[in-house]
């Protein structure tokens, strides 16, 4: 494809044969050139002339060193910007002559006189403030002062307060509030006396100077269903008890359980308390997530009093049921001092399982591991759980107290017993609630986390037991149901008849109010005097 230069000659008589030779027209072809038209947008345009604009200024320097060049004509540029540049600055020179505001207020003689007691002048001149001077030798003194002939007052009753210490407080003589008190606690015990109570005080005009002040008149309400009263009758103190129209009726509510049994229950009037405890009472017996339908009916009894006053007061919850269908599903009732729940048939309540001590999550497990204070392996004889220093530690289950103090390496200790050979051990506390051969019940708080022992940080070491010997927690499940019999039984299901046949919403039956309690007609003087309230 490619020879040598010197191969380049003809093979014919040995002549040179002339070089080739290539014209630019005959590369390019026999075409015409023609000329294209572009147009220019106008941004476009401004940047070539911005451009342009800046090279033409490049050349132009308005700010020379007018220390070199002197007399050229860049100097004399330079020196004409400095002069410019100069007036222009003296030009806008501010101006500072005085201004003359308008007052904000027209100041006649009554303002100015105003504005004068509020200076501290007046109490160098010897006045008490500026509008009255201070007492002169003409001044006399009265010899006794004139003081209200009635005082009334609203005493509050302390936590760990007694209510002969309250009335002396509020003014009463202690020989006088003594004998108040054991008026009182013929009526009641003094120790009944929810704190917070308040109490309305009526003293009377003072019987010499310095001396205190009689009590006329004292009442409070004692109790739900009893209004206490001190009254003075001819110089004696007298109490007056008025016993207060209570209606015990249960509150029954009733209703279906819809998209959640929560707010159809709280929609339906029902305490938010008792739907909690009702909650947590069906969901010892069925899983409520998945055991309850949205066409199923809720029925939930609550303990509940009406006062002819107007007071009402929700208490526990008595009775919880599910029906579904037209038919009882559950019928759970609270039964016995411990305020268990029963099935209609005597059943207790089944608790299965164990709850959790704390409810924070697992930080260590049964078994072998390396002690992070000894630094060696040894065995691991309970859980960890991560918690907060000061939550609240609670029994898994019911159970008595065996040992509750310090032990060792557990710092602080509880140990619980739970029959048939099962104890729970729960170490690091900061404080202990409970005290040894105390009854507790499944979910009563026996403490507090702490980090006590040999412990690195606040925590719950959580250890259970089985015939004296360390058994894993998380390997213990069980179910403890308690059964009714003979006339325990009998009088159960007779209790549980009567709840059943109260109607809902019986106990929201209009109440005749107690006349003797009603209040007078307060007048227009007595509305502007408000009673002075004692802590």
């Amino acid at each position: 494809m490619f020879k040598e230069r010197d191969s380049d000659v003809s093979q014919q008589g040995g002549g040179s044969a002339a070089a080739a030779a290539l014209s630019h027209f005959q590369i390019l072809g026999a075409s015409d050139s023609t000329r294209i038209l572009r147009f220019v947008s106008f941004p476009e345009r401004y940047e070539q002339w911005r451009q342009r604009a800046s090279l033409v200024l490049a050349d132009i320097d308005l700010s020379p060193d007018l220390a070199r060049d002197i007399g050229s004509r860049k100097w004399l540029r330079g020196a004409a910007t400095l002069v410019g540049l100069s007036a222009l600055a003296l030009a806008g020179w501010p101006d500072f002559a005085p201004l003359e505001a308008k007052p904000a207020m027209a100041v006649d003689d009554a303002v100015r006189d105003e504005f004068r007691s509020q200076m501290i002048m007046p109490l160098a001149l010897g006045g008490d403030s500026g509008r009255r001077m201070g007492a002169t030798r003409e001044v006399v003194p009265l010899k006794s002062a004139p003081e209200r002939p009635r005082l009334d007052l609203v005493a509050t009753l302390s936590r760990g307060d007694t209510f002969a210490r309250m009335l002396q407080r509020a003014g009463v003589s202690s020989a006088e509030a003594d004998h108040i008190a054991g008026l009182v606690s013929g009526a009641m015990p003094l120790g009944d006396i929810a704190p917070g109570t308040q109490v309305d005080i009526t003293l009377g005009r003072r019987p010499a100077p310095g001396a205190s002040r009689p009590l006329d008149a004292l009442s409070f309400r004692a109790r739900f269903d009893l209004q206490l009263g001190v009254s003075r009758e001819s110089g004696r103190l007298v109490l007056d008890p008025h016993p207060i129209k209570v209606d015990t009726t249960p509150l029954r509510i009733r209703g279906v359980v819809g998209s959640s049994l929560y707010r159809s229950a709280r929609n339906a009037g029902a305490p938010a308390k008792a739907v909690q405890e009702y909650l947590r009472t069906l969901g010892n017996e069925m899983d409520v997530s998945s055991g309850i339908a949205s066409n199923d009916e809720f029925d939930l009894i609550v303990d509940y009093k009406r006062a002819a006053t107007g007071e009402v007061e929700a208490g526990k919850l008595l009775y919880a049921g599910l029906i579904r269908d037209g038919k009882p599903r559950k019928q759970l009732m609270r039964w016995g001092n411990d305020g268990q729940f029963f099935e209609a048939s005597g059943n207790g309540e089944m608790r299965s399982g164990l709850v959790a001590p704390v409810p924070g999550s697992r930080s260590s497990s049964y078994g072998m591991r390396r002690h992070p204070i000894l630094g060696y392996s040894r065995m691991h004889k309970g859980i960890d759980f991560r918690a907060g220093y000061g939550e609240p530690i609670h029994a898994v289950t019911d159970g008595t107290v065996e040992f509750a103090g310090r032990h060792g390496g557990h710092g602080n200790f509880v140990k619980l017993q739970h029959g048939g050979g099962l104890e729970t051990g729960y170490a690091h506390m900061s404080r202990i609630a409970v005290r040894a051969g105390q009854h507790v019940r499944r979910g009563q708080v026996i403490g507090y986390v702490g980090s006590t022992g040999l412990s690195t940080g606040p925590h719950l070491h959580y250890e259970m037991y089985r015939g004296g010997k360390t058994i894993d927690p998380s390997s213990v499940r069980f179910v403890t149901r308690v059964q009714l019999s003979g006339g325990q039984l009998a009088a159960f299901r007779g209790e549980l008849a009567k709840l059943q046949q109260i109607a809902p919403g019986a106990a929201l039956a209009t109440m005749t109010p107690d006349p003797a309690l009603s209040d007078e007609p307060v007048r227009e003087i007595d509305r502007i005097e408000r009673k002075q309230k004692v802590g």
